[in-house]
């Protein structure tokens, strides 16, 4: 059994082991999508495959769509050369459920995959003529929020962005750069209109993407090498539009634990890539049930309609944000961010692990429920209460999910503001909350401190997860080790003092006394953060 065209030939012998498979013609819907797309995707990776893939190959098979899906990578074309095009763009879906069920789904709504890249002159003139297409209505993505950025952690600009300022859209090399080129051949063929639509799980995502892309239109008009119009149809709402979206569905990387139920199966091929640019791809992804995609409903070319049958939530932006804030500042991320400062340190490997552990689960139960939920505003179209109660009863705690504390320790430094410094500032600006009575918000801080000195709870080194600040922050925790006489404040103050990292300045907001305390007590020797949880966990 391999996951290809000619593979699937045989579909008794899929459905046989319990796949669930495309039940439209594929051949036709790849006609009818490359004909008259509808929908272009940047980013195929696992969200992607596991969430939007998966809700157009519903509406497919219910005969409520009758076109599939783009897909384009303009990071790591490894992506699609060594994954996609070898399975013909079929995808394998493995859902956990918490109560132990597995179900298989054999995905088949990508119908054509493309490099963005501007060297490979046939993918990007397919790309360009795809932009150019009447019947184009979404460009979506989930590139992770540093994609939309034009520099780096330092503020520099990243390679090629210079150079595509002041060359233009005609050879662009950077990731925005390009996608601002692709826009501007929509530009050319008659300003049509397109809703371009982040996906990714980052504040106000929508007004990330506009930036990058009013940048380069801008920069271009200003340097003459891009009609003077384009800004001004970047700009006109009923031209391109930059809608606000949530998005939630935990996708952890494929788990060995999943790869060896499908070659029990009889599949081939299931072996990860891990390309050049060390991207982890396999022919399958492994989530979890539960999701939700709420979406600005500003679509200039007009919206699929089908979509929200397919439980994809169109709203207005008002309600998005209100969503967007109860995900990402309290009710889910900010828990999970906690979970994998400590888990890290604790020595665990799996999330859902530790929620079995009293202190870890009392601590994300404290800054949900007690810190957090008092400053959520009810978006009203899902309730916060009951997201907290599914994160903690049934979702994190998924024995199934095999998502771990490292993975989500990725770019730590790039979520502290939104996960906990809105928290800060809504108490700060409350006249009934004061922010004083935040206790185990600061002790994440303190507890990412003291994971900066990649050192676990028992004296052992560990290796820290990516993250675009380590070369920045890690120095500042380089001379103090475990049982250290060094002067903690002095060495840490700096950090403490980035409102770009907490969100606030933490001497100004008041709490940088307890974060330093909290670190102090967990620099005491090998045992001290598990004695410091026990402390002030209870």
């Amino acid at each position: 059994m391999k996951l290809s065209e000619q593979g699937l030939l045989n579909r008794a012998q899929w459905e046989e082991k319990g796949y669930a498979l495309p039940q439209y013609d594929r051949a036709a819907v790849t006609a009818a999508t490359k004909e008259n797309p509808f929908w272009i995707h940047f980013g195929p990776g696992n969200i992607f495959r596991a969430f939007q893939a998966n809700v157009v190959q519903n509406l497919l098979n219910a005969g409520l769509l009758d076109r599939g899906l783009v897909v384009a990578e303009g990071y790591d074309y490894e992506i699609i050369e060594k994954m996609n095009h070898p399975h013909d763009d079929y995808n394998l879906l493995v859902t956990l459920k918490a109560d132990g069920n597995v179900e298989k789904t054999v995905i088949g709504s990508v119908v054509e995959s493309l490099t963005v890249n501007s060297e490979n002159e046939t993918d990007w003139k397919r790309l360009k003529e795809i932009f150019a297409k009447d019947s184009l209505q979404m460009v979506s993505f989930t590139i992770t929020e540093k994609g939309y950025s034009l520099v780096n952690g330092k503020g520099d600009y990243l390679p090629g962005v210079p150079e595509d300022m002041e060359n233009g859209p005609a050879k662009a090399m950077s990731y925005m750069g390009k996608v601002a080129a692709l826009l501007y051949a929509r530009y050319e063929a008659g300003q049509k209109p397109i809703a371009m639509v982040s996906m990714d799980n980052c504040s106000h995502n929508g007004d990330k993407l506009y930036a990058a892309i009013n940048t380069f239109a801008e920069k271009w008009t200003e340097n003459g090498v891009a009609e003077e119009g384009f800004k001004a149809y970047v700009n006109d709402k009923s031209k391109v539009t930059f809608p606000w979206t949530m998005i939630d569905k935990i996708t952890p990387r494929p788990d060995a634990s999943v790869e060896a139920i499908l070659k029990a199966d009889g599949l081939e091929d299931l072996e990860p890539v891990v390309t050049s640019k060390n991207t982890w791809v396999a022919p399958f992804v492994n989530a979890e049930e539960t999701e939700y995609l709420v979406i600005e409903d500003a679509f200039p070319n007009g919206k699929p309609e089908a979509l929200a049958k397919g439980g994809l939530m169109f709203t207005e932006r008002e309600t998005v944000d209100k969503v967007e804030k109860m995900k990402v500042c309290t009710c889910l991320n900010p828990l999970h961010t906690s979970l994998a400062v400590f888990g890290c340190l604790l020595g665990y490997e799996k999330i859902s692990e530790e929620m079995k552990d009293p202190q870890l689960r009392k601590l994300v139960e404290t800054i949900g429920y007690v810190e957090g939920l008092p400053v959520v505003v009810n978006p009203g179209v899902l309730d916060p209460k009951e997201f907290i109660d599914t994160v903690l009863s049934i979702r994190i705690p998924n024995p199934f999910m095999p998502d771990t504390p490292q993975r989500i320790a990725t770019d730590t430094s790039q979520k502290l503001a939104i996960r906990f410094g809105e928290t800060i500032k809504a108490y700060a600006a409350s006249d009934e909350l004061n922010v004083a009575d935040l206790k185990l918000i600061p002790l994440v801080f303190a507890g990412w401190l003291r994971y900066l000195m990649a050192v676990d709870d028992e004296g052992e080194a560990f290796e820290l997860s990516p993250d675009p600040l380590l070369d920045s922050v890690c120095p500042h925790v380089a001379g103090i080790s475990l049982g250290s006489e060094t002067d903690v404040e002095a060495a840490i103050a700096p950090v403490l003092k980035d409102a770009k990292i907490f969100g606030v300045d933490l001497y100004e907001a008041g709490l940088a006394q307890a974060v330093t305390g909290y670190f102090k007590e967990m620099i005491a020797g090998e045992g001290a953060v598990r004695r410091t949880l026990e402390k002030y966990v209870a």
